[in-house]
């Protein structure tokens, strides 16, 4: 007999609809990948405030996310996806977090939104956390294999009163398409964009395009990847005010810290 999983340990004591939940997708797809999350700041610097934290998924070592996802596969890419989603929100709880949380989705692995995500609104029921302190981001990165599908999820999502984003945009598949076929809460400017912009023209010009039609659009935009002074200036010059990065604070393992607000205080929200 294999050992339990996260998921079927954490929900050993919940009803018949939930222990479905466990067994979708079939007994050998399970996930007996040991993960931890890690948790990086993302700053309101107009406000000198918390935005939200981000979890970011780690080996059971510290191991990097690329380390991790290589081990995912198509047959067990459904439970990963729940795995991170319910192991964010157990450990933000434990940590005592009250900000937002906001969590990575693999779109490819949800099959049926409003079934996919009953295991994240146990979780958050059973620790006590906010639902609607949720952000799910979905990844430019990953290549879409049927977008009607994703406007699903993304509706559904934002009918729960979920906030959406958009990671790292501008960095991969369908980025400006994902904007003309749904409007999320937040898009967020992949680190491409933002390394050296202070010095890089045309960096300036696509970066401050995409801001503009993200304002026009009723979107916040997020500089991620953040790591010098110079270029927190150039995109706060431009009016960008939520930030991520190095700068700030960087992820740590199973625990929240804090960030540094050297820089907004030098610069002036």
């Amino acid at each position: 007999m294999s050992t339990p999983s996260f998921l079927e340990t954490f929900f050993a004591d919940s009803d018949a609809s939930i222990q479905g939940c466990l067994r979708c997708r079939g007994e050998n797809a399970q996930l007996h990948i040991p993960l931890r999350m890690a948790f990086q700041p993302i700053v309101d610097a107009a406000h000198r405030t918390l935005f939200a934290y981000e979890a970011l998924v780690r080996g059971a070592n510290g191991e990097g996310a690329a380390t991790v996802l290589s081990q995912v596969t198509e047959s067990n890419r459904y439970h990963f996806d729940q795995t991170c989603r319910v192991l964010a929100i157990a450990t933000a709880k434990r940590l005592g977090l009250t900000a937002r949380l906001s969590i990575n989705f693999l779109p490819n692995a949800v099959y049926e939104p409003a079934s996919c995500i009953r295991l994240t609104l146990a979780a958050a029921e059973k620790v006590g956390f906010d639902p609607t302190l949720l952000i799910f981001e979905l990844t430019e990165e990953q290549k879409i294999e049927n977008p009607d599908h994703v406007l699903r999820i993304i509706t559904d999502y934002q009918a729960r009163g979920f906030a959406t984003a958009i990671d790292d945009f501008g960095a991969g598949y369908s980025g400006l398409n994902l904007l003309a076929d749904y409007q999320p809460n937040l898009i967020k400017l992949d680190i491409g964009l933002v390394r050296g912009i202070d010095k890089k023209p045309v960096r300036q010009e696509i970066v401050a395009g995409i801001f503009d039609t993200a304002q026009r659009l009723g979107i916040a935009t997020i500089a991620e990847g953040v790591e010098t002074a110079e270029e927190y200036r150039w995109l706060r010059n431009l009016g960008i005010t939520l930030f991520q990065g190095y700068l700030f604070a960087k992820p740590e393992v199973e625990a929240l810290p804090q960030p540094n607000w050297q820089v907004v205080d030098e610069t002036g929200a």
